[in-house]
């Protein structure tokens, strides 16, 4: 083996990253090489493989089977879920809800994206329909519950309608507290919600501005 030439320091030095140089290559060989042919041989998960049901982690399979959901008890919220339309589903096959995805009014995650189905589902008459402190709408009409407008907004899009409502004034508090009327209560646009609920009334028109 013939010897480098310079002096001990330099040889020393090219010695030095002679080692570091053969351990690089070493960890490149055992990882498999780096680029473009290392990510080809291990690829990353593919979470939505053909054939996968649709979910929240693969909202473009076609699969969906809405009594898998309702056969476990209380296992599935509402960000398992690819739509609102799939969530109701799974309420429409099992109104007794053993997830605790209705929201009120026998529809389930209002607050997922399209698709929707938001026919109210009836719920099993022996289930409570409120708890105590639940506020006063469709499913609590009782007049001594506490009315909360901002219930009826904490979606911020067209998730309420009228049935959800316990009477006429109780729609326009919400119209009043929010002009904007994300839940479309005003159709006519003439500043008064829900015409046809029961009382109490409050007809006093709310100024709905421009939109």
């Amino acid at each position: 083996m013939s010897r480098l030439p310079g002096p001990p320091a330099l040889k020393r030095a090219v010695l030095a990253l002679v080692v570091v140089a053969a351990a690089l290559a070493v960890v490149v060989f055992v990882r498999g090489g780096t680029g473009t042919s290392a990510q080809a041989r291990q690829p990353d998960r593919d979470w939505c493989t053909p054939g996968t049901s649709r979910t929240a982690l693969c909202p473009n399979g076609k699969g969906f089977d809405a009594k898998e959901y309702a056969a476990h008890g209380d296992a599935f919220e509402c960000v398992h879920f690819a739509s609102q339309a799939d969530a109701q589903a799974v309420l429409r096959a099992d109104p007794a809800d053993p997830n605790h995805l209705d929201d009120g009014g026998g529809v389930a995650c209002r607050g997922l994206p399209e698709p929707r189905d938001i026919a109210p589902v009836p719920r099993p008459a022996q289930q409570p329909s409120c708890g105590p402190a639940d506020t006063r709408s469709a499913l609590c009409p009782q007049p001594e519950r506490a009315f909360d407008a901002r219930y009826f907004l904490r979606y911020g899009n067209d998730a309420y309608d009228c049935p959800d409502l316990a009477s006429q004034a109780d729609a326009q508090a919400v119209l009043r507290f929010q002009p904007a009327d994300p839940n479309r209560l005003d159709g006519d646009g003439n500043g008064i919600a829900c015409p046809d609920l029961p009382g109490p009334k409050d007809v006093k028109p709310v100024r709905r501005g421009t939109p």
